[in-house]
């Protein structure tokens, strides 16, 4: 009986060395290979995503799988483009104005030090001037457009990926049950995302035109995809207007209802709307999923916590489908945690 127990544990510290020793050759070969991968990656997600569109479309409309398909594809890259070119736009009516918003800062600053001295706080204006300067904002600006290019030239990845997953994909019948299981719960997952974020960007667009922010379309696109980003998304894209509205107008009512506003829409849309239609979600635990948006982030970067959470989820059902590794499925769930 001992020895049987000496045994069984034998075998479990085992698998779990082998299944950390994986990992770490996994790990690797993601961070050697991002560039080929992350397209590849997101050229899968998008194709389990118009395949589930095309498929429910010919089964409530009848129209055909292939017409569906194509169909989807141009609606993707409609909006790859539709982005570009709002991104682009924004970025040079923002140059257009860089003289008067250069203008508008320093006469805020000045006016900020002048009150500061007033009332005795000693204020090196040297330093300062220095500092508003040298603000990352501007050159990030003028750094955009090598995004953009990068953008256009990873779209064109994705797509080349894309047609040739539909070329090789299998009919339903011969494909298994497991794999199945994993396209029908990560789509639902990225369709939910999808008209959350764009409810969400749209929101955005309205309330930055309302209160006649530069680079409203920008923003919005921004909104949208860092909406697919739990907790932190949402967060980052209520603060991201907000030096552009300082920039504008100073600080006055155009920033104090663009936060409020902002932050009510993200609220609503994340609390409310996301939760009613995404239930339990992906069934991962929220330590989990911060856990994994900080390693998906060193491994892939910023992209890397766009994929975070549907990543996880699939590590975790392939974990889930071996009776040795359960319990690190279960571990990732937070059912073990707790107990």
């Amino acid at each position: 009986m001992f020895k049987r127990t000496n045994m069984a544990a034998y075998a479990s510290i085992n698998n779990a060395c082998l299944l950390i020793l994986a990992g770490t050759a996994l790990t690797w070969i993601l961070v050697y290979a991002k560039t080929i991968l992350m397209p590849f990656v997101i050229a899968v997600f998008l194709a389990m995503v118009l395949n589930t569109i095309a498929q429910q479309m010919n089964q409530r409309w009848k129209v055909p799988y292939l017409v569906g398909t194509l169909a989807g594809i141009l609606l993707f890259l409609g909006m790859a483009a539709l982005s570009v070119a709002f991104v682009s736009n924004s970025i040079s009516s923002f140059m257009d104005g860089f003289a008067s918003y250069t203008h508008k800062l320093n006469t805020t600053v000045t006016g900020a030090v002048e009150f500061a001295q007033k009332v005795g706080i000693k204020i090196n204006d040297q330093s300062i001037a220095d500092a508003v300067s040298h603000l990352p904002i501007f050159n990030m600006m003028r750094s955009m457009g090598g995004w953009v290019v990068a953008f256009i030239s990873n779209i064109t990845l994705i797509s080349l990926f894309l047609i040739f997953l539909f070329m090789g994909r299998r009919a339903p019948e011969e494909r298994s049950s497991f794999s199945a299981d994993i396209e029908r719960q990560i789509s639902y997952y990225l369709i939910i995302k999808m008209l959350v974020s764009a409810l969400a960007a749209f929101t955005t667009w309205v309330i930055l035109k309302i209160t006649g922010t530069e680079m409203a379309g920008m923003f919005a696109v921004l909104t949208f995809v860092l909406n697919f980003i739990p907790n932190i998304g949402p967060f980052i894209a209520t603060l991201l207007p907000m030096p552009v509205l300082f920039l504008q107008y100073g600080f006055d009512w155009h920033i104090i209802a663009a936060l409020v506003l902002l932050s009510a829409t993200h609220f609503i849309i994340g609390n409310v709307l996301e939760t009613k239609w995404l239930g339990k979600g992906m069934d991962l635990n929220p330590v989990v999923v911060v856990a994994s948006l900080i390693f998906w982030a060193l491994v892939w970067g910023a992209m890397g916590t766009l994929l975070a959470v549907p990543l996880t989820s699939i590590i975790k059902m392939i974990l889930d489908r071996s009776q040795p590794t359960k319990p690190f499925a279960e571990l990732l769930a937070g059912r073990l945690m707790f107990k």
